[in-house]
């Protein structure tokens, strides 16, 4: 009996792997209640997720964060020296409103609930995680959140998160994240969780 390789170990993901990353996070998050609040359907749901996921990752995470994939996930971090420059500029915050049209006043709502609940300690960031829905069970997300969570631990520093999807709550959970807080999203959309994680004691 062959056994099947499952590429799952995280390498860094470039600026040329931005196609396929941006595809793998639009079927991520094609059921995520913050990104349907965002873009709330129709037939050019997934090709904006694309554009968005591409924009993120091309403007702002990929050259100031750290990011990450196997084969079928991807994962963004910020880590505390590159929090400054992780905020997306003009040109980016444009090319996001474009993309979101009429909902880019609520995005801009939400950057700012979000924000005003941030921490004000270093921390590392989790900005995005995602697996391709094909693939989950075969522990992409999972090897992501690991190696990320690694980092944090050598520089002995906690990491932080927002989820608006409470099923993905216990899987945090389980890599040790407690809830902070909760917040609605403006406009009658979703529940934004906040998730803090200490880092682990042989770390300290």
């Amino acid at each position: 009996m062959t056994r099947m390789s499952i590429t799952n170990t995280p390498q860094a993901a470039t600026l040329d792997d931005a196609p396929e990353v941006s595809r793998t996070l639009a079927r991520a998050f094609a059921d995520d209640p913050m990104m349907g609040w965002f873009f709330p359907g129709g037939a050019s749901r997934e090709p904006d997720l694309v554009r968005y996921f591409t924009t993120i990752f091309t403007r702002q995470y990929g050259r100031h964060g750290v990011c990450e994939r196997t084969a079928s996930a991807a994962a963004f971090w910020v880590s505390p020296e590159g929090q400054e420059k992780a905020v997306p500029d003009a040109e980016t915050v444009a090319e996001l409103e474009e993309i979101l049209g009429d909902r880019a006043p609520l995005f801009r709502e939400a950057v700012e609930v979000a924000a005003q609940q941030g921490p004000k300690e270093p921390h590392w960031y989790l900005a995005v995680v995602g697996a391709d829905p094909a693939a989950r069970g075969q522990g992409h997300g999972a090897a992501l959140l690991r190696s990320g969570l690694a980092k944090a631990d050598a520089a002995g520093l906690p990491v932080y998160l927002e989820s608006s999807k409470p099923d993905n709550l216990p899987f945090y959970q389980r890599f040790g994240f407690t809830v902070l807080g909760e917040a609605a999203l403006p406009g009658g959309g979703p529940a934004l969780w906040v998730m803090r994680r200490e880092p682990a004691p042989a770390a300290r």
